[in-house]
């Protein structure tokens, strides 16, 4: 059995394949290489969770005590990628102009993906048949994003950060394919696309901002106007005469 010092579990192996061997204090983690190791096997459809429980080398109840579904696995998935990336130190990236703050972050979340990378192949190819399971997952990319940037130094709230958030996990989506692709060491076509989206996308914010700096005083006169010509609720009228005999 080879022991993984990071982890509270081992593996071995039966003939080709390698078996995860499961202990109580980990079993999150084996779900989830698990699920990653089988859809790069088969079809997202064909996994069944008795399948997932398996290859973890658990049973169904502790299964269901971990995760509800599938999905729930690869949002979790998704955290321990973020978490990888963001536990890193990040004091070389100081001095860096903001392009390659994020150029840097993000060749580091696919340094800890590569493990992962055939499984993630195949969960790709599975959204693409899947329109509302993207849309699902859509939802953990812009998570996943969100903290991507934070890590960068790149503010995402705002308009203007929702624009940043959801141009980035598209252009992640045109990244990844190339990543799949890419088996040079040095990932010099991943680099290539890599950079070409942050540019792209550099160019697309600016005008963002630019447009917002314009139509921010413009939201403001406008609701001030709308606030002076609102008409006056029937509870907030001053009383009559009458009223104020009683």
């Amino acid at each position: 059995m080879v022991e993984e010092n990071s982890t509270s579990y081992g593996t071995e192996f039966n003939g080709d394949r390698e078996i995860i061997l499961t202990l109580p204090g980990d079993i999150k983690n084996a779900i989830i290489d698990a699920l990653l190791e089988l859809a790069g096997e088969r079809r997202w459809e064909d996994i069944t969770l008795s399948d997932i429980a398996a290859r973890a080398n658990i049973s169904l109840s502790e299964f269901r005590d971990s995760f509800p579904s599938k999905g729930a696995v690869l949002a979790a998935f998704s955290r321990k990628i973020d978490k990888i990336v963001l536990d890193a130190s990040t004091d070389e990236l100081l001095g860096e102009s903001t392009k390659e703050r994020l150029f840097d972050v993000l060749m580091r979340r696919l340094d800890a993906l590569a493990p992962y990378k055939l499984g993630m192949e195949g969960i790709s190819e599975w959204l693409r048949r899947d329109p509302l399971a993207a849309a699902a997952m859509n939802r953990e990319a812009l998570n996943s994003m969100r903290f991507m940037l934070e890590a960068a130094g790149i503010d995402s709230e705002g308009p203007v950060g929702a624009l940043k958030l959801q141009g980035l996990v598209l252009a992640w989506t045109r990244i990844l394919p190339v990543w799949f692709r890419d088996d040079d060491p040095g990932l010099a076509k991943t680099m290539a696309v890599l950079d070409r989206e942050l540019a792209r996308g550099s160019k697309f914010v600016s005008r963002a901002e630019d447009l917002n700096r314009l139509a921010t005083p413009l939201f403001s006169i406008a609701r001030a106007l709308f606030e002076r010509h609102r008409p006056v609720s029937p509870s907030t009228e001053t009383k009559t005469d009458d009223e104020h005999a009683f």
